[in-house]
């Protein structure tokens, strides 16, 4: 009796060790689109490492995810999924603003999350994407392991006093040419379009020539979304996004969370620190040399501490 029942256990431990060594189920590489309220999605999967996957989701909103792709090299450890949201990039374009909102895209992110059959995944949200992440989790917390926030964008009162604080930076006839043309709303003057241009060099994105994804990104962006989510530009919020605010619910994320920063990121590292303050246990990485679009400016550095902080939470398992 007493072995019958020293079998059972070693049985039962074989049983739970084995079923906690399952690796998860890949999913079929290669891209598909997807039926979603207002048209189809496209989707990217790619890799074919065997652990946790992780959900990418692009700026803008409506900045396709080509400017994501370096991120694909993570890929040998695990999948990674790409997508672009409705309105830009491979996915239909729309014109109806009730689908331009974050509840839309919440739901839109819910119904890849369900075609993709995602249990367990990480959520990397770049600028947009990280406001779109956070509030995906707030509500929907079950099967997100960590979340990855890159050039965060989670008070837009901050955003504008970042941008108001970078503008003072630059040249005087620059700051100029930018404040009396955001003042009388006249986005079009020449020399508002040359300051606009200058201040996207300093801190969004400082690698030039730009790479042939960044100009997909352009060519295949989501005006319209952009506009009437976001406004005319980078430093004047006026649009739908105008009022979003979440510094007083990251306290509420109870998953380990990697907030990263370019070191000259309108997403200033200064304030990306504030956010990981109000999150417990979060973890900071400043990309050197770059701006916003840190996986342009300096893929290397932005693929490894991507790499090492998934790693530094698999080797705790």
């Amino acid at each position: 009796m007493k072995n019958s029942f020293i079998l059972l256990i070693l049985l039962l431990l074989s049983i739970g060790l084995f079923t906690r060594c399952q690796k998860p189920k890949l999913l079929p590489v290669g891209s598909g689109y997807l039926d979603v309220d207002g048209g189809k999605i496209w989707y990217n999967v790619v890799g074919t490492g065997d652990k946790t996957p992780m959900l990418v989701l692009h700026g803008g909103p409506g900045m396709p995810s080509y400017y994501l792709k370096p991120l694909a090299k993570l890929g040998d450890e695990r999948q990674i999924i790409f997508y672009d949201q409705l309105g830009c990039g491979h996915s239909d374009r729309i014109t109806d603003p009730s689908l331009m909102t974050i509840d839309h895209y919440k739901k839109e992110l819910g119904l890849l999350i369900h075609h993709l059959g995602l249990k367990k995944y990480y959520l990397y949200g770049h600028s947009w994407g990280t406001m779109l992440g956070t509030d995906y989790y707030l509500d929907h917390p079950q099967g997100i392991q960590a979340l990855i926030l890159s050039s965060p964008a989670l008070s837009m009162k901050r955003w504008m006093a970042d941008a108001d604080i970078l503008i003072a930076s630059l040249p005087d006839p620059v700051q100029q040419a930018i404040r009396e043309n955001e003042k009388y709303k006249t986005y079009d003057d020449a020399a508002y379009q040359s300051a606009v241009q200058l201040y996207y060099e300093g801190f969004v994105a400082r690698n030039l020539p730009r790479s042939v994804d960044l100009d997909s990104c352009f060519a295949q962006m989501g005006d319209n979304v952009y506009m009437y989510m976001a406004g005319p530009s980078e430093f004047s919020i006026t649009g739908e996004l105008k009022n979003y605010e979440r510094t007083d619910r990251l306290k509420e994320i109870q998953v380990p969370t990697l907030f990263i920063a370019g070191e000259f990121d309108e997403a200033r590292p200064a304030t990306v620190q504030y956010y990981q303050s109000l999150v417990p246990g979060a973890q900071f990485e400043m990309i050197k040399g770059a701006g916003k679009l840190t996986t342009q400016d300096n893929p290397e550095q932005s693929i490894k501490v991507v790499r090492d902080f998934l790693e530094g939470l698999e080797k705790k398992e």
